[in-house]
């Protein structure tokens, strides 16, 4: 039972993402990609650090700058090159192969096995998503867009291993607080460059931010770094193909957008693929006397 709230828990964060691209082109000014994505980390980040009251020392500072640039910073840059470059949901549809370069950088850097129904999963789960929202793509595609969701797709999945592999000795609050702020610090100086001051701010406005920043910035990261300490990256990585069937569900209640039956095949073979994903990233349950010696037996 305690696994299964887990991956509940884990499972919430992509579904609360799905909400991102409803919450940015109905609630925010349009135009300000990267301040919207510094203003979602960075005082999300600040909260909880001002609830913990613990910084980072020594070794883990760089640990905890280099998940910061790997899981938002370089992550939702990329992701928004690839927005603008790609047509209709090709972007969704490449970065959707994240969770099978999680099982990759798992065998390497942790030393996981790749079993061959995660392998499925993610396959599958890959199908499904463009099922789900890719549009017919525009006769050519813009290589910079792909070389960027590919790298979006890379980085998230570097991230999601390395946060499993460093584990500092904290709650997952605290480790949640650092990365949040690491990568709104490093968002900060770009999107001041790089885009104009915001303009007057209407209540709407003001309540897509809040969103962002507490629902889909601190509380979603805490469950979905949460899962990864508890449950591995293998097991979380899958439940990131929820984020798009979020996407097409809530457009379909709050902007009556009604999916054909490609698109409704696509959200039943996600949903399938993931849990088939959970299934395939169970722990192996070794029978009473596997671990006695021989004697014991």
């Amino acid at each position: 039972m305690r696994r299964h709230a887990d991956l509940a828990l884990a499972a919430a964060a992509p579904a609360v993402w799905g909400s991102t691209y409803l919450i940015t082109t109905e609630a925010l000014p349009e135009g300000y990609p990267l301040t919207a994505a510094m203003l979602r980390a960075l005082p999300a980040g600040l909260i909880l650090l001002a609830l913990t009251r613990h910084l980072p020392r020594g070794l883990w500072i760089a640990r905890v700058v280099l998940l910061g640039v790997l899981n938002f910073a370089l992550f939702w840059w990329l992701l928004f090159v690839a927005a603008y470059s790609l047509p209709g949901g090709m972007a969704a549809t490449v970065g959707a192969v994240q969770p099978l370069i999680v099982l990759g950088l798992s065998s390497l850097l942790l030393g996981q096995p790749v079993r061959r129904g995660a392998v499925l999963a993610g396959i599958g789960g890959l199908i499904g998503v463009g099922l789900l929202v890719l549009s017919p793509a525009a006769a050519t595609l813009d290589p910079l867009g792909l070389a960027a969701a590919l790298g979006g797709a890379l980085s998230m999945a570097a991230g999601t291993v390395l946060t499993r592999k460093w584990q500092p000795p904290v709650p997952a609050l605290t480790f949640t607080a650092w990365q949040l702020t690491a990568g709104g610090l490093l968002l900060l100086p770009v999107a001041l460059l790089l885009e104009p001051p915001l303009p007057a701010l209407s209540a709407a406005n003001i309540a897509g931010f809040a969103w962002l920043t507490l629902i889909g910035g601190a509380v979603s990261y805490l469950f979905w770094f949460r899962g990864i300490a508890r449950l591995g990256p293998n097991a979380v990585a899958p439940l990131g193909f929820l984020s798009p069937v979020t996407a097409v569900l809530l457009g379909m209640v709050v902007l009556g957008q009604i999916p054909g039956p490609v698109q409704a095949a696509g959200m039943v073979l996600v949903l399938l693929c993931v849990w088939l994903g959970g299934r395939a990233n169970r722990p192996v349950s070794l029978p009473p006397s596997a671990g006695l010696p021989q004697g014991a037996r």
